[in-house]
C-alpha cells in the first residue's frame, strides 16, 4: 500500500515538474523566459535531423541502387582460364559445355553461360563511339534481369538473333534506331602479309535497353555468340563463363565451391572483386558523414544549453519559492531537463516529418528543379546512374533520432544541476 501510494506521489510531482518545465518554455522573454532562443533551439535541431536523414537516405539509396544494377546487369561470378597455368587464355566450346555441365551441378547456381568479349569502335553516320561488345547467346542474355526486364526497352529481345542489342546510351550517342544498322570496327581483324587489318561489319540494331547505369546504357552491346566468335575470330572459343548465383550478396561459399571443383586451372571473379572497393568506399563515406552532420545536432544542443542558463538565472526567484514550498533538488533537476529535453525532442520529431517528406520527394524535385533550370543537376557520366537515388531506412531513422534525443538530452543535465544547487534563501534575500 505504502509502495502505491509512493507511485502516486512521484507522478504526481512529475506531472507537476512537466507543466513548471512547459510554462518556463512559452514564457515571453520580458517575463524571464527564452522562447526566442528556444526557437532558435528547435529549428537548429530540427534542421540537422533533416539534413542528416536526407544525407544518409540519399547515400545509402546510391549503394543499394548501384549494388542492384551491378548485380542485376552483370553476371555474379567469372570464370576464366588461369595466366600462370597456360598463356592462352581461350576456352573451346567443348571444354565449356563440360564445364557448364559440372557447374550446375553446385547448389546455389541458378544459371551458366559462355561469353565473348571484346572492345570495338562503332559508327554511324559519321559518329563514332568506343564500345564493349559481350557475345552472348540469346536465351543466356534473357537470364540477364535487368537486360530482360529494363527500366525502358525499345525492340523486341527475342529478335536478338538476327542483330544487335544496345544500351540507350549507344543509341542516343550514335543517333540510331530499331532496325538501323550499326557499324562495328575491331582492330583485331584479318592477318595478312602487309599485317592485320581492322575487320568491319554491320549489324541491325533489333533491341535497345535502358538499365538506368551510365556505363552499362552508354558503352555496352550485345551480340549473338556466334556472330561474335566469327567477328572476333575466336570461331569454336570461348573467353569465359559467367555465372548467376541465388544470393549474390553471399558469394564466397558458391566461389569456395568452384574453385574446390575446377582446381588451379581456373580463375573466378566475383562482383564484388570488380566493385567491392568502391562499395566500401561508399559505406566509409556514408558513416563519416553520420559523424560529421551529428556535430551539426550537437551545435544546436548547444543552444539549448545557453538558454537553460539564462532560464536559471532568470528564474532564481522562482527557483527558491519552488525549493521552500517542499520541492526537493531532484525535482528541480527534472524541471529543467525536461526544459531542454522538450526542445530536443519537437525538434527531433520535427526534422524526422521533415527529413522524410523531403527524401522521399526528392526524386520528383530533382526533375522539377532540372525543368525550371534547363540543365542537369545530377550528371550521370560521373555517379553511374541516372537519377537520385534515396532509401529511407526504419534503422537509420532509428539511429538519427537516438543521437539527437542524447544529445538534447545530455546538455542539459549541467544547468539543471546547477539549477538545483541554488541556495532558495541566496535565491529570494534579495528579492
Amino acid at each position: 500500500m505504502e509502495i502505491k501510494i509512493q507511485k502516486k506521489k512521484f507522478f504526481h510531482y512529475l506531472k507537476l515538474e512537466f507543466l513548471i518545465a512547459w510554462r518556463y518554455l512559452r514564457a515571453k522573454k520580458r517575463e524571464g523566459g527564452v522562447s526566442t532562443i528556444a526557437w532558435f533551439s528547435f529549428l537548429g535541431v530540427a534542421l540537422g535531423v533533416a539534413t542528416l536523414i536526407v544525407v544518409q537516405a540519399v547515400m545509402v539509396g546510391f549503394k543499394e541502387e548501384f549494388t542492384d544494377r551491378i548485380i542485376g546487369a552483370n553476371p555474379h561470378l567469372v570464370i576464366h582460364k588461369s595466366v600462370f597455368v597456360d598463356v592462352d587464355k581461350i576456352i573451346n566450346i567443348k571444354t565449356s559445355n563440360s564445364l557448364i555441365k559440372k557447374i550446375s551441378n553446385i547448389e546455389g547456381i541458378v544459371h551458366s553461360y559462355p561469353v565473348i568479349t571484346g572492345q570495338v569502335m562503332g559508327s554511324n553516320e559519321g559518329k563514332y563511339s568506343g564500345l564493349q561488345v559481350i557475345g552472348i547467346d540469346e536465351n543466356d542474355l534473357k537470364k540477364i534481369d535487368l537486360i530482360a526486364h529494363p527500366e525502358k526497352k525499345v525492340g523486341i529481345i527475342d529478335n536478338f538473333h538476327m542483330g544487335l542489342s544496345i544500351g540507350n546510351g549507344v543509341a542516343n550517342n550514335l543517333e540510331i534506331g530499331i532496325d538501323q544498322s550499326l557499324r562495328l570496327i575491331s582492330p583485331d581483324g584479318l592477318k595478312t602479309i602487309f599485317g592485320t587489318t581492322p575487320r568491319i561489319g554491320d549489324f541491325p540494331v533489333k533491341y535497345i535497353f535502358k538499365v538506368g547505369r551510365y556505363d552499362i546504357d552508354r558503352y555496352r552491346i550485345y551480340m549473338p555468340l556466334l556472330d561474335a566468335q566469327e567477328f572476333f575470330n575466336k570461331e569454336n572459343q570461348i573467353d569465359k563463363i559467367n555465372v548467376l548465383i541465388e544470393n549474390p550478396l553471399n558469394t564466397e561459399e558458391t566461389k569456395l565451391n568452384l574453385k574446390n571443383l575446377l582446381g588451379s586451372d581456373y580463375e573466378i571473379w566475383t562482383w564484388k572483386d570488380y566493385s567491392g572497393a568502391f562499395l566500401s568506399a561508399l559505406d566509409v563515406e556514408r558513416r563519416v558523414m553520420f559523424i560529421i552532420l551529428s556535430l551539426v545536432i550537437l551545435i544546436a544542443a548547444l543552444n539549448i544549453i545557453s538558454g537553460l542558463i539564462m532560464l536559471v538565472k532568470n528564474k532564481r526567484k522562482d527557483i527558491g519559492i519552488l525549493r521552500t514550498m517542499g520541492l526537493s533538488q531532484n525535482s528541480i533537476v527534472r524541471i529543467f531537463i525536461i526544459c531542454g529535453s522538450l526542445i530536443g525532442v519537437l525538434g527531433t520529431i520535427s526534422g524526422l516529418i521533415l527529413g522524410t517528406l523531403f527524401s522521399y520527394y526528392l526524386p520528383d524535385l530533382q526533375v522539377l528543379i532540372e525543368e525550371s533550370l534547363n540543365r542537369e543537376l545530377w550528371n550521370p557520366e560521373l555517379r553511374f546512374l541516372t537519377e537520385v537515388p534515396v532509401r529511407i531506412r526504419i534503422i537509420d531513422l532509428s539511429y538519427i533520432s537516438f543521437v539527437s534525443l542524447a544529445l538534447s538530452i545530455i546538455v542539459t543535465i549541467f544547468p539543471a544541476i546547477n539549477a538545483a544547487r541554488l541556495d532558495p534563501v541566496e535565491a529570494l534575500k534579495h528579492e
